[in-house]
């Protein structure tokens, strides 16, 4: 399975409902290019969400 990188963005890319609370930027889980996750408002955030999606990997 392709590994899930975390996008940012920055101003008018943020959701108008994330600008309207004050947030300059948030952050997207992807994978292939693909959004698999709606707007973080955190970069910790988005790493733990990842590192849980991702678990354990396969073991022989």
């Amino acid at each position: 399975m392709a590994p899930i990188n975390i996008m940012s963005v920055i101003g008018s890319a943020v959701p108008a409902s994330l600008r309207e609370l004050g947030l300059l930027a948030c952050w997207y889980l992807v994978r292939n290019g693909e959004p698999i996750s709606g707007p973080l408002t955190s970069l910790p955030a988005a790493q733990a969400l990842a590192d849980r999606l991702e678990g354990p990997g396969l073991q022989a």
